[in-house]
């Protein structure tokens, strides 16, 4: 664990230039609004170890599988997450030295991401080799009000000399993938032009006929006067720019303007792009950088209104779960049903795909209560436009009938390709059916069941009953050869979550039939027909239900998390050498797979899913059996304890998991920071405070709270959005408050007793 920046409630600083941080800052401060993103890398040439990123959402490539023993039923590709044109960058040149800060001595660096406003600054002092020193400040972002826009100020100042300050302004088209499974490079080029005042760049990948179009245009002023330059065009393969020089005098201040469009043919025709691209610039250009910025704060302050938690009394607790929700609401916004939210959101690489489970466990309820349930609808639809791919999937393992979702998507199909993820996590099934069951019960969108939700429950459920083994001698049905949610245990027999989880979704499908049946017949009968769903076939789901066999052990009273676990040495964690860990990173994978140690929430995941059916003393039972024999060595791992731990009672463990999930990457846990931000257990730090330290619930339509205080802080509160009212939650050292700032009246229930919230009213009730 690394701790370098400097604590703020409201921005992420890091001070003082530390080149061998660099690649974790450069995740850390990255910027996005949903439709692009940018890694933190420097405008100015930079030689040091870098991973440059630049984002197109939905744009990828199906880069060739690359393993050593080829196994039916493998996707043909892993998807990229492609590194897009550098758009950011500005060659500076002083005298014709190259300015860059692995080569010169830097002094008062500073760089902050300001999230109250959504912004990436960076200043430094830079001395050069022949002594000459410049101060640069540099000021970035991506627009949330112009989805399309980024915008740039670049201000040089020379400190103790008077000379020629070169600017090269350029888009770079000729990137590559550091995760390149062949170092192949994955664009080509399509079109370029460096007119008078603005320069293009059309790229297309290799495969998939992707196309980006970048627009590029900038302004200079010299304390505060703008400049008419001569302006030398450059074009190169994948690359445009421009390159002029300027006489400047010492303590006089240079700035560059730099305003790029970047558009792509997701949303546009081929030979729509560059006129699309010109119009976006055109238009950011004439409002100028002050306006773009001011539409920026005025964004982010209507995100801060909806989503806010704040945290009295605890600075590190508070600017950890602002970087979380800062980081979730600038890699999805919900407007676009064909985006989901990838792992790395768009921080790095690493993982490729836009899409894993990760998104309907851990994700939806984020979106469930800070945005219009419109937006987490979108979520639920993304996976039900890929329900046919999902039954391709299913076809190419060998099932006759039934879908199984990929582990890893872009477009519905697996390109996830280990195989003890492709072909035995199928747990990831489960969570698609949740999240159907979570969104109709927190929204109370019974429309949603009828128009997609039961094609896709019934589907799912088809796969669970072709994947179970019934074992006559036992009476049971058996799910065999899978890997659950701790991955590291692989190949095993009867994971009690799969097998939980697999029984509960047939549960709900029968449920939602049933309920589709009353409710809504003639919808009923024309779902019945379009699924050809036989009476036998839910006949058979309720006795898979009834015999299905989950693992148990009577003295210790626990659910067993396969077959065996109790076979292996038992030591604890905090028994093991410090020196061992993280495992993943110091042990020979056949030492993890003979081991108990658990990679994230396994039982406890299906406790805490569906925790309205287990008592605390069951929950009890198997937190304290479970969570010492776990490493949290995902991401997804330390939310699920915090809740639990919360719901138990067990303050100090669940503080301990809060912190360790909301600063996961600020102060680098996993020691892995630099691929990428974990963009999705992001939402599942939020749940650590609502879920957990909140105690928010639904039950039969009405909203549950039963919070309490961690004892570490002097207060916090949170904001969700219930049935069309916002409330804002507080809880303070005597009591709650619960404050809706709606007019519309919400019911909430408070350590078990009910309320009305009257519109633009509060209640008060004490601890």
């Amino acid at each position: 664990m690394k701790k370098y920046l400097k604590e703020d409630k409201w921005s992420i600083i890091e001070e003082g230039f530390q080149l061998h941080q660099h690649e974790i800052s450069e995740s850390i401060f990255s910027i996005g609004n949903g439709y692009m993103g940018q890694r933190a890398n420097f405008e100015e040439a930079y030689s040091g170890p870098t991973l440059q990123g630049s984002y197109m959402a939905g744009v990828y490539y199906p880069d060739k599988t690359r393993v050593g023993w080829w196994k039916n039923g493998y996707p043909e590709y892993f998807a990229k997450v492609l590194n897009s044109t550098n758009w950011i960058g500005i060659g500076i040149e002083i005298e014709g030295e190259i300015l860059d800060l692995a080569a010169c001595t830097v002094r008062e660096f500073t760089r902050v991401l300001n999230m109250k406003e959504g912004t990436l600054s960076r200043s430094f002092i830079a001395e050069l080799e022949d002594g000459k020193e410049i101060r640069v400040e540099a000021l970035r972002f991506v627009s949330m009000a112009r989805h399309e826009i980024g915008a740039i100020r670049y201000a040089i100042t020379p400190l103790n000399f008077s000379g020629k300050v070169t600017v090269t302004p350029y888009l770079d088209g000729d990137v590559q993938n550091k995760d390149s499974n062949y170092d192949e490079k994955f664009w080509a080029e399509v079109y370029k032009e460096v007119g008078e005042s603005e320069a293009a760049l059309t790229v297309k990948t290799k495969k998939l006929d992707f196309h980006v179009t970048s627009v590029m245009s900038f302004e200079m002023s010299k304390n505060g006067e703008p400049l008419v330059l001569e302006l030398e065009p450059i074009e190169k393969d994948k690359y445009v720019g421009y390159r002029t020089s300027v006489d400047v005098q010492q303590d006089e201040q240079l700035v560059i303007y730099k305003y790029v469009a970047n558009v792509t043919s997701r949303d546009y025709g081929f030979g729509q792009l560059l006129d699309a691209g010109r119009a976006a610039l055109k238009s950011a250009v004439e409002a100028g950088f002050q306006e773009l910025h001011k539409e920026q704060v005025n964004v982010w302050a209507d995100k801060w209104r909806e989503s806010d938690i704040v945290i009295e009394g605890d600075v590190a607790a508070q600017q950890a779960i602002r970087f979380n929700i800062f980081q979730l609401n600038q890699t999805y916004t919900g407007e676009d049903d064909r985006l989901n939210i990838g792992p790395k959101g768009f921080t790095g690489e690493k993982y490729g795909g836009s899409t894993y489970w990760d998104t309907e466990a851990y994700c939806l309820p984020f979106y469930l209560s800070t945005a219009d349930s419109s937006i987490a609808r979108n979520l639920l639809i993304y996976r039900y436009k890929h329900l046919q791919k999902a039954k391709e999937n299913a076809r190419k393992l060998g099932f006759v009938k039934g879908a199984l979702y990929p582990m890893v998507t872009m477009n519905g199909e697996e390109c996830h390709n280990e195989w003890e993820i492709t072909f035995e996590e199928i747990h990831r099934n489960g969570a698609i059916a949740y999240a159907i069951y979570n969104y109709v019960n927190y929204t109370g969108d019974q429309a949603y069941l009828g128009q997609y939700g039961l094609e896709v429950l019934a589907e799912i459920s088809r796969f669970w009953e072709e994947r179970v083994n019934y074992v006559p001698a036992k009476d049971q049905y058996m799910i065999l050869g899978v890997t659950g949610p701790n991955e590291y245990e692989n190949n095993v027999n009867n994971n009690w979550y799969t097998n939980r989880i697999a029984s509960w979704t047939m549960e709900y499908t029968l449920e939602v039939l049933q309920y589709l049946k009353k409710s809504e017949p003639t919808r009923y009968e024309e779902l019945v027909e379009k699924l050809q769903l036989k009476e036998e076939e839910t006949e058979k789901w309720s006795e898979i239900i009834t015999k299905m066999y989950y693992p148990y052990d009577g003295e210790k009273d626990i659910y067993l998390q396969q077959d065996g676990f109790l076979d292996k040495d038992l030591t604890p964690v905090r028994d093991l050498d410090p020196k061992h860990t993280p495992l993943n990173q110091n042990w020979s994978w056949d030492r993890i797979l003979r081991s108990a140690y658990i990679k994230q929430a396994d039982v406890l995941q299906g406790l805490f899913f569906l925790g309205d059916r287990y008592d605390l003393d069951t929950k009890k039972r198997n937190f304290d059996f479970y969570e010492p024999l776990t490493v949290h060595e995902s991401s997804l791992s330390p939310c699920v304890h915090s809740i639990m731990a919360c719901e138990l009672g067990y303050k100090e463990k669940a503080y301990e998991m809060y912190l360790r999930t909301a600063r996961l990457d600020l102060d680098n846990y996993n020691n892995d920071t630099e691929d990428g931000c974990h963009s999705t257990s992001m939402a599942g730090t939020w749940m650590s405070v609502v879920h957990g330290f909140g105690g928010l619930r639904v039950k039969d339509g009405e909203l549950h709270l039963n919070p309490f205080n961690p004892g570490h802080w002097k207060s916090f509160s949170f904001k969700v959005m219930f049935r069309g009212s916002r409330l804002k939650v507080t809880v303070g050292e005597q009591d709650v408050t619960v404050t809706n700032e709606t007019k519309i009246p919400a019911k909430v229930n408070v350590y078990g007793n009910s309320y009305t919230v009257g519109g633009l009213s509060h209640v008060k009730v004490n601890h």
